[in-house]
């Protein structure tokens, strides 16, 4: 027999669907998804845990003439799904096809881009506003959760809405006990149901037009509106919560529980005042080693599905990988942290992305996990460093772009010894646009007492974190995401002169800068050139992007052919654009124009790390044909 989701015009053909009918398509759906991600990888528990409330949403909703906005992204490959994309997701995340994230371009149903968390309510509050006075007839839904509901930037949206008192806004909190309060009860969605069920609406509407019309006292009014919100309170403590913030509360929901969530929605949309559903679902359900560990199993790449087991590297068995950058980055600050307590990791919402699980487990009280917000973690650090501490922010380099006011006011401008540890510095692979760590040169270097650093390698990684918790400034740390060189070594932590740069090799045809591990790439492609062309290069690793080592700099710029200059970051305003003002503000006098490679003025698209580096023309290859076809051209070689 075919299954029966084959048979339906998606996703339209959902809202003539019966209940039975809509769990049979919920099942085959998520089937689907298990069966498809263990191919190609991706984003997994949470839009396993979102199946039902996908099926619900398109179900009760006309979409995409009413809008659902999905925050951050991983929930909604289902959403994809049964709009448009069955056939394609087995592309997500890979070049050229789908993305992991929702995109606007991609889909009219994908209403709103988003990569960051905490953003769909502010996005909701705005599209609802739009269409209120369009067409008010029109609705709007919001599905956070996955933790994004501790954003700061969720609660200014509530805040905001319920003093707008939108009707035509919804807001689905898909609880999977990875963001708020543990479950109430069924007497609360029972009371939450009679509450907002069509009578009752009807009843409080004709009451509040009485009122309005001078039949009701307003201390009666008052007293009667008071004593409903106190009775809702008691018996649902969320509920006081949202209540507070001018939305009317339903649930909790049983979120995988399709009629529930539907006679929910339904119940939402007759509401007066915006409303937020609470929904209690289990991230990965339906995939049991899922459901054990959903933290494991968040964002995945190809897997056994009737093992539960992921596939072994397609590398040669022999082979050992070297260690992750973020593995070595936790194991090298907890082992600090142990010698040292004023030593302090905070993460937000990240210990495991960030390798801080094992420091988590061994040093909780010098551990701190503040929740998706980022701006916090930040001005949290500040204060911890004002009594003596020396706090360590391991952030994303995308993430830390969202606490940009707080690094300045907070910590750089009252100089404050906070250590950012910007995980996924450069292109980060199949995450995409919104994920890209390649703007926080840019947008550190120009804020004064700010040092900025970046190892050629894992051992190197070591010593700038050991140097960095030993400056009296602020500091950042950017590292690559992914697998270091296999140069990592056990050795004693030494300090690194702030500003000194690396002189790995000397030759007179070319000079080669590279911040990061391109500078480990470049000695390799020196080696090439040398043995190949006979082309004899200079290799500087830079390792600082600020402060320069203008010493260095002075004596080798002028005295070769060419120069490059190789950063795994936006070309504007990054690390070479710093080389370039240096020599410029110098007058130094160079046979040659300084030659920049990295990421071009453009949004990076998903694809993997070895392919951005191509697109953008900074791999390997692409640096090596233009110095051969520079030098050919200038008839400075002739064994080319």
């Amino acid at each position: 027999m075919g299954k029966l989701v084959d048979s339906i015009d998606l996703p339209g053909g959902l809202r003539e669907l019966d209940i039975a009918s809509l769990n049979i398509v919920a099942a085959e759906l998520r089937d689907e998804l298990i069966d498809v991600v263990s191919n190609c990888g991706g984003h997994f528990a949470s839009s396993l845990g979102a199946t039902e409330i996908t099926v619900a949403l398109h179900h009760v909703f006309d979409t995409p003439h009413d809008r659902i906005i999905w925050d951050v992204g991983h929930q909604a490959y289902v959403h994809k799904m049964v709009t448009g994309r069955r056939s394609q997701l087995s592309s997500v995340r890979k070049k050229g096809g789908i993305s992991g994230f929702l995109r606007r371009s991609e889909s009219p149903y994908d209403c709103f881009g988003a990569g960051h968390a905490g953003t769909s309510i502010s996005a909701a509050v705005g599209m609802s506003v739009a269409l209120a006075r369009q067409d008010p007839s029109r609705f709007v839904v919001a599905v956070i959760g996955d933790g994004s509901i501790t954003a700061g930037m969720a609660f200014e949206a509530l805040n905001n809405a319920g003093a707008l008192g939108l009707r035509n806004l919804i807001v689905l909190l898909n609880d999977n006990e990875m963001s708020i309060s543990p479950n109430v009860g069924a007497i609360s969605w029972l009371f939450s149901r009679a509450l907002t069920s069509k009578p009752s609406t009807l009843a409080r509407s004709g009451f509040k037009s009485l009122y309005k019309r001078g039949y009701v006292p307003e201390l009666l009014y008052k007293a009667i509106d008071r004593a409903e919100e106190l009775t809702q309170g008691f018996m649902s403590t969320p509920a006081m919560l949202f209540e507070s913030f001018g939305f009317r509360y339903i649930g909790p929901v049983d979120g995988h529980n399709i009629q529930a969530l539907i006679q929910a929605l339904i119940n939402a949309k007759q509401q007066d005042v915006p409303v937020i559903i609470h929904a209690r679902t289990t991230k990965g359900k339906g995939y049991e080693p899922a459901e054990n560990d959903p933290v494991k199993w968040h964002g995945v790449n190809p897997f056994n599905r009737s093992k539960g087991e992921f596939d072994a590297p397609r590398s040669a068995a022999s082979a050992i990988p070297a260690p992750l950058y973020q593995t070595v980055f936790g194991e090298s600050l907890l082992s600090l942290a142990k010698d040292d307590p004023r030593i302090v990791a905070i993460t937000a919402a990240m210990a495991s992305g960030t390798g801080l699980e094992k420091f988590q487990k061994e040093l909780p009280q010098q551990f701190f996990d503040v929740g998706i917000c980022e701006q916090h973690a930040v001005t949290f650090a500040a204060g911890l460093a004002c009594e003596g501490f020396r706090p360590v922010c391991a952030i994303y380099s995308t993430f830390l772009q969202r606490a940009y006011d707080q690094v300045i006011h907070d910590v750089c401008i009252q100089n404050l010894p906070v250590v950012f540890a910007m995980d996924r510095a450069g292109v980060v692979g199949n995450d995409g646009e919104t994920h890209q760590g390649v703007f926080d040169i840019s947008y550190l270097r120009t804020i004064p007492n700010m040092v900025i650093m970046s190892p050629k390698d894992e051992n190197e990684l070591r010593q700038m974190l050991f140097t960095a918790l030993r400056h009296n400034g602020p500091t950042a740390l950017r590292y690559p995401r992914g697998n270091g060189t296999g140069a990592l070594k056990e050795e004693p932590s030494k300090l690194l002169e702030i500003g000194k740069a690396e002189l790995l090799r000397e030759g007179d045809d070319v000079l080669l800068i590279g911040l990061g591990p391109v500078a480990h790439t470049l000695s390799a492609l020196a080696d090439s050139l040398c043995a190949r062309h006979g082309i004899t290069c200079s290799v500087i690793n830079a390792r600082f992007a600020k402060p320069l080592d203008e010493a260095l700099l002075t004596q080798e710029l002028p005295r070769h052919k060419l120069v490059c200059v190789v950063e795994d970051h936006s070309l504007q305003g990054g690390f070479s654009s710093s080389i370039l003002e240096f020599a410029n503000d110098s007058q130094l006098e160079l046979q040659h124009v300084i030659k920049r490679f990295g990421v071009k003025d453009s949004f990076v698209p998903h694809a993997s790390q070895a392919e951005q580096h191509q697109l953008n023309g900074y791999d390997a290859a692409s640096v090596s044909d233009f110095i051969l076809r520079q030098l050919q051209h200038d008839r400075k070689v002739v064994n080319i």
